[in-house]
């Protein structure tokens, strides 16, 4: 079946306010040394990743009336589809205030109190314009989408850094392609080792569980296979970490889109991270397609390693 997208989304869109300062975010104050105004969320640079890198992307979540839809019309010019977004006129993005230390370590403060998910009428037809649909922690807010999705034959890829409780839960559920940062996972099931947390976080309709924990690297268990396989980091100078995640997101879901195993799916996306880490700002630093393959085929490209006990 011909799709017209690769990767569709619904989740955080925002606008960031981000401040470098002099002195690491531990140190108590520090002098600006830059601002930048840039566009933000979770899914929303996630799926400019995906354009990025050559994939075809659509957000489909709750956006504002033109002309005032200044996230929309961003992510148009990034190369994201916003065609079958919902709109309201109350709609708006997440505003952000993201402070980056001189180790690019950063400290994001978020005013979320805006309209979150899709429409409960999103119609199944445009769920059935890509294989993959990516979701964040607010798709509590429009669960039976999640679901619907899911039962259509899509494969949910869910990046959680927070839980609200059984709707929480519920999300964690739908979702076979589990990406989670480390850290959360440990506080969600109090535990620590990742080979406890892959374990724990398995489930039968699984594809695949990912836990990221960034300089050390990612784990991974994938179905079918026995091996527990940590995924090193490529061994860079970080300028600033925003958006890493989404980035690592993004690549991940568009190379599941096209076919690639989980494994397969954490080194394309370790690797367009990495790549993302070494500029300045949540979308300005992200890869194309090239620029990961060269690194890919360095001879510095992690090795993904069997996962001791």
């Amino acid at each position: 079946m011909a799709r017209a997208f690769d990767v569709l989304g619904f989740g955080a869109l925002a606008v960031d306010d981000i401040l470098y300062v002099d002195r690491p975010l531990c140190a108590g104050k520090g002098k600006v040394t830059k601002r930048v105004c840039d566009h933000g969320g979770n899914v929303a640079t996630a799926l400019v990743a995906v354009a990025r890198l050559g994939g075809r992307a659509a957000f489909i979540g709750w956006l504002g009336d033109p002309p005032e839809d200044v996230g929309g019309r961003e992510l148009e010019r990034q190369g994201v589809s916003t065609a079958f977004a919902p709109r309201r006129a109350d709609a708006a993005p997440i505003r952000s205030v993201i402070t980056v230390g001189p180790d690019g370590e950063r400290f994001i403060a978020y005013d979320d109190d805006v309209l979150h998910g899709t429409s409960p009428d999103l119609p199944d037809a445009v769920l059935a314009q890509a294989p993959v649909l990516l979701i964040d922690g607010y798709a509590v807010h429009s669960e039976a989408v999640v679901a619907r999705a899911r039962r259509s034959g899509l494969s949910i890829v869910a990046d959680i850094e927070w839980t609200i409780g059984s709707a929480s839960d519920r999300i964690l559920s739908l979702a076979d392609h589990l990406v989670l940062p480390i850290a959360f996972a440990r506080s969600y099931l109090e535990e620590d080792d990742p080979q406890v947390l892959l374990e724990a976080l398995w489930s039968p309709d699984r594809s695949a569980v990912v836990l990221t924990d960034g300089e050390r690297g990612s784990y991974l268990r994938q179905r079918g296979d026995p091996v527990f396989w940590h995924v090193p980091a490529y061994l860079v100078q970080a300028v600033d970490t925003t958006g890493a995640g989404d980035c690592f997101h993004g690549a991940y879901a568009l190379a599941l889109a096209e076919g690639g195993s989980p494994l397969d799916c954490v080194i394309f996306a370790a690797t367009a991270a990495a790549i993302s880490v070494t500029s300045h700002g949540g979308r300005r630093g992200l890869p194309d397609r090239a620029m990961c393959l060269s690194w890919m085929a360095g001879e510095h490209a992690p090795v993904p390693v069997p996962l001791r006990a």
